[in-house]
């Protein structure tokens, strides 16, 4: 018990020295778009630098993979809330209703499922559009550098959203 308790008590200082080792090695990435409005009466307000340390944040993206909370990733990505889960499909045309099964079990179902098409946005099949809708999620699919920017934005307000990300070198 005394074990457990001692490796609870140093996974967080484990966690933010990965951080803080992979901020210094400095990925090769492209970094998302500002997601603070040109002009705006709160320029003095930057509430993106504020994001508490657990929650998930896309830093930048490459054609292979994304950047999150400092960290590279290959390959898709399927994001809910906090949580961070490597996604089977490589490429939009192998986005099925199986491929997204997960929502059928998870609680409670986000509002919505940002679904990152890869480079170019891509028609989404009507028959994987009403097994989004049957599960009481909207969607909205745009290319993959959106989608992780509007993922960003959507946690960060602290509502309930998903994101299925191809990697954004991908085109159909």
């Amino acid at each position: 018990m005394a074990v457990r308790q001692r490796a609870v008590a140093t996974l967080p200082n484990l966690i933010r020295s990965l951080r803080k080792e992979s901020l210094n090695l400095k990925p090769h990435t492209t970094s998302l778009p500002s997601l603070r409005r040109g002009f705006s009466l709160y320029d003095q307000i930057n509430l993106i630098d504020q994001v508490p340390e657990d929650q998930l944040r896309f830093q930048g993206y490459n054609d292979t993979g994304f950047t999150v909370n400092g960290v590279q990733y290959e390959g898709s990505l399927l994001c809910v809330g906090n949580l961070l889960l490597s996604w089977k499909p490589k490429k939009f045309s192998e986005v099925i209703a199986d491929s997204l099964s997960v929502f059928q079990i998870l609680r409670p179902i986000p509002e919505i499922l940002i679904l990152g098409c890869g480079r170019h946005i891509e028609h989404v099949d009507p028959e994987l559009q009403r097994y989004i809708r049957s599960t009481g999620m909207k969607l909205e699919a745009v290319d993959s550098r959106n989608a992780a920017s509007t993922y960003n934005i959507l946690n960060e307000e602290g509502r309930i959203v998903a994101a299925a990300l191809i990697p954004y070198g991908v085109s159909s």
